[in-house]
């Protein structure tokens, strides 16, 4: 069974649509860096998914710099091969005022990905949503590859 991750040249440059109009073009390798063991991987964003903190174990598997993050969208980290319904179900979830989880495939700055099993909670302040945080730890290979066939299928519905 062909399968958009399988399909990929060990290297290639793709162009992401983000949300709100924006696009870039980003190298991406078929070369996965393993999530350490005993890490937690924590950001904070504004309402708009702006990052305002992140932690070293962030700034270490993302490949940027804390003032590369500082200020850019979280999107920064959005894998084409991460269906557009993950993250509408990830906003509509944290607008609502609810707690997500998710098993999400993240792009480095230099190509590469990782996985993580992300939690995701709204901060809330005075009955007011105010930002988010999310903490992302290690995913086990079997949701990860559940998660590879289930994404590439509904890519592959998106695209219709």
């Amino acid at each position: 069974m062909d399968t958009i991750l399988e399909d990929r040249e060990a290297h290639s440059t793709v162009t992401i649509n983000y949300f709100d109009g924006n696009t870039r073009d980003v190298v991406i390798l078929d070369s996965e860096v393993p999530y350490p063991d005993g890490k937690l991987i924590v950001s904070r964003t504004d309402k708009a998914g702006i990052i305002t903190h992140c932690n070293q174990s962030f700034i270490d598997m993302s490949g940027y710099s804390e003032e590369e993050l500082i200020g850019q969208p979280h999107c920064i980290l959005r894998h084409p091969d991460m269906p557009k319904a993950a993250f509408k179900d990830l906003w509509d979830t944290l607008q609502s005022g609810k707690k997500w989880h998710g098993y999400v495939k993240n792009l480095r700055k230099d190509g590469s990905y990782y996985w993580v099993y992300a939690t995701a909670i709204p901060n809330i302040r005075n009955n007011e949503i105010v930002g988010y945080t999310s903490v992302r730890r290690k995913p086990s290979r079997k949701q990860i590859n559940k998660c590879i066939e289930l994404y590439n299928n509904m890519i592959l519905e998106e695209q219709e």
